[in-house]
């Protein structure tokens, strides 16, 4: 275990997913050396508005020293939209795993199915639209997995190559920093020792390890 640093950092789930789901990630990045805490958030009910602005509060809160975010796929756009929407947020880094920066093409299928929209919830337009051009407001990196079995191989959407659940291409968005693809479906994303290994390098210096999956 390494030395803890004052470095913060808060992980957070995706869609349809509790707090509870990130802990083996979030104990990784604690013996990395960092605090860290699983937060839960309401993936679908309640508003998305609300929701953004309990985060940045949360966010806040957590200044004293740098204040990282790790984010599951939902969790890696909430967080890169909160950034760019509220300047005035802690000095850190952004590590989204699995995320649709530029919109699900699964989302949009699932509006055609009835309940669709309603699964999804408050999450259903950010999933579908995605996000803006990134404008560097902090180091931002994304690991996006390319073994393809999930949900999104049964409805038929998504572009090759895919972790079963987003497509690597819907993982890129324009200003990002540094993208890497690995060989894991969309939840192994979440639980494997080296992504976690390659989250904490980018937390730490704003490049992934050059090692990582080598």
């Amino acid at each position: 275990m390494q030395a803890e640093s004052s470095d913060h950092v808060i992980v957070l789930h995706g869609i349809w997913m509790r707090g509870i789901a990130m802990l083996p990630l979030a104990r990784r990045l604690r013996s990395a050396g960092f605090t860290v805490e699983a937060l839960d958030y309401p993936s679908v009910l309640g508003s998305w508005t609300d929701t953004v602005s309990r985060l940045a509060d949360h966010w806040r809160e957590r200044a004293g020293g740098k204040v990282h975010v790790v984010g599951h796929s939902l969790g890696g756009v909430l967080a890169l939209h909160v950034a760019a929407t509220c300047p005035d947020l802690p000095e850190g880094h952004i590590v989204c795993l699995g995320s649709p920066l530029n919109g699900s093409a699964a989302a949009s299928r699932m509006r055609a199915i009835p309940g669709g929209n309603w699964l999804m919830g408050q999450s259903a337009a950010v999933l579908r639209d995605g996000l803006a051009a990134w404008q560097g407001q902090r180091p931002v990196g994304v690991i996006a997995g390319s073994t393809p079995i999930g949900l999104g191989s049964v409805l038929g959407v998504l572009q090759s190559p895919h972790d079963g659940t987003v497509s690597v291409e819907e993982t890129r968005l324009a200003g990002i920093d540094e993208h890497r693809v690995v060989p894991l479906t969309h939840t192994g994303l979440a639980f494997s020792a080296e992504v976690a290994a390659m989250a904490a390098g980018f937390l730490r210096t704003g490049r992934f390890p050059s090692e990582a999956f080598a």
